[in-house]
């Protein structure tokens, strides 16, 4: 018996309470994803420390936490209890939109072609060199909060708009402060070689990252001022090719940091064996990633960080989800939230990835938390509904839990709760009146 222990939360009688993991599972390949961990009629309680203290069937909790008091109490009858998502990939701060790119692209504009009118990233690296760190700040709370509120708890925020070192410290400054003043969990990412600064080779802008950002990151990081946990670079043709890639990742590993890059996204480019050479942690992008870099990947465990929004909003082949399972990827997904893929919504994310990339519904959900979770070095704490862990988690107004995936869109009237660390973090007042459909 749990005694008179107070606790910070119980959540009652949930119609299905989806557990992703049963066992501690670091992540799940597609076998795994096939058989989610799930229980029926099922209670769950978070300690006032914020971890989940206890998962089962509702009149077993009710038995042994009989006596015990709570800060609250969510009767959960008719509803499901599903893990916070995870998004795995997002460019969050940045100022100066681009919605005139949007229009060229649909006039049949590419990417690169955009990229070298003097648009696309340099647009934003312009824009965000102007603005005030507090200006980035306040941009960052709102955009986390639209996360948020549509069911994501722990999301990786890159740097990479500003391309010099002042410029990018103050994008993870911002990203910092964040961390410290949003309920939202946060991994936070240096991508300082996300684009060839305007006046220098790739070969210089590799230099100064190596010489200049890379040691000053390190003393930041020392000294307690910035926790940065990723190093990201854009390997791609006409940006940073694989040998600058290696340099800089390597150098990045080498002052503690995971590896988690963009890789092979408009031509092939062998990053995804690169990756697995180097013990990337994750790859981004991949939708020209060779057979080769596929199997690579599955033996090292680097996770594949697929962006099922960024190759719909480009036009770009679809990344093959179904062949990187076959093979035993870990497959996460993330939004790539950015002006060029304003999409801050994983439901969405998760929705396109099941009819753009022929992913099942569990597959989706299970790269849209353990495996995304894993992609960040974070799926010992975040990820899935087990003892121990987080208690970060939705609640939905539905009685099956496919309804988050299945109303693309429907998420702002369908999540009634989000919750971080067993707090009620957003209530959806709106959710009482709906109908399930």
């Amino acid at each position: 018996m749990a005694g008179r222990q107070r606790h910070r939360l119980l959540l009652e009688n949930a119609e299905q309470l989806v557990l992703v993991c049963g066992r501690r599972e670091p992540y799940l390949r597609r076998d795994g994803a096939a058989g989610l961990a799930l229980l029926r009629a099922a209670s769950l309680v978070v300690g006032l420390d914020g971890c989940i203290k206890a998962v089962g069937q509702a009149d077993v909790i009710r038995n042994e936490f009989s006596e015990a008091t709570f800060e609250r109490i969510i009767d959960c009858s008719g509803k499901c209890v599903l893990p916070g998502l995870v998004d795995a990939h997002t460019h969050p701060v940045w100022a100066g939109d681009r919605v005139h790119e949007f229009a060229m692209k649909l006039a049949g504009a590419s990417y690169m072609e955009i990229h070298q009118a003097g648009g696309g990233i340099h647009f934003t690296v312009e824009h965000t060199r102007k603005a005030t760190e507090d200006e980035l700040l306040a941009t960052l709370q709102q955009r986390l909060g639209r996360m948020l509120r549509a069911g994501s708890t722990l999301v990786e925020c890159k740097s990479g708009y500003g391309l010099d070192l002042d410029t990018e410290l103050k994008m993870l400054r911002a990203i910092e402060r964040a961390r410290k003043s949003t309920d939202i969990g946060i991994s936070s990412t240096y991508c300082g070689a996300h684009a060839v600064p305007k006046g220098k080779t790739a070969t210089e802008a590799t230099d100064d990252i190596i010489n200049n950002h890379l040691p000053k990151l390190k003393e930041l990081k020392l000294s307690g001022e910035i926790h940065v946990n990723n190093i990201d670079v854009f390997c791609e043709k006409g940006v940073f090719d694989l040998e600058s890639t290696r340099r800089i990742l390597q150098a990045g590993k080498d002052i503690g940091l995971q590896i988690n890059f963009h890789g092979d996204e408009l031509h092939l480019m062998k990053s995804a064996e690169l990756g697995a050479e180097l013990g990337a942690r994750a790859i981004s992008h991949l939708e020209e990633v060779s057979d080769e870099g596929i199997v690579a990947m599955a033996r090292a465990r680097c996770a594949a960080v697929l962006l099922p929004t960024t190759a719909y909003m480009l036009r770009l082949k679809q990344p093959q989800a179904r062949k990187m399972l076959e093979e035993g990827v870990i497959v996460a997904l993330g939004s790539d939230f950015n002006p060029n893929a304003y999409c801050f919504s994983m439901p969405m994310v998760m929705h396109l990835a099941c009819v753009n990339m022929k992913m099942s519904m569990n597959e989706a959900l299970a790269a849209a938390t353990i495996n995304a979770a894993y992609a960040l070095g974070k799926s010992d704490t975040h990820g899935s509904l087990e003892v121990g862990k987080q208690g970060d988690l939705l609640i939905i107004n539905s009685s099956r839990w496919e309804h988050l995936i299945y109303q693309f869109g429907g998420h702002e009237a369908l999540i009634n709760y989000v919750i971080v660390k067993g707090k009620v973090i957003y209530e959806n007042e709106r959710c009482e009146a709906m109908s399930s459909y």
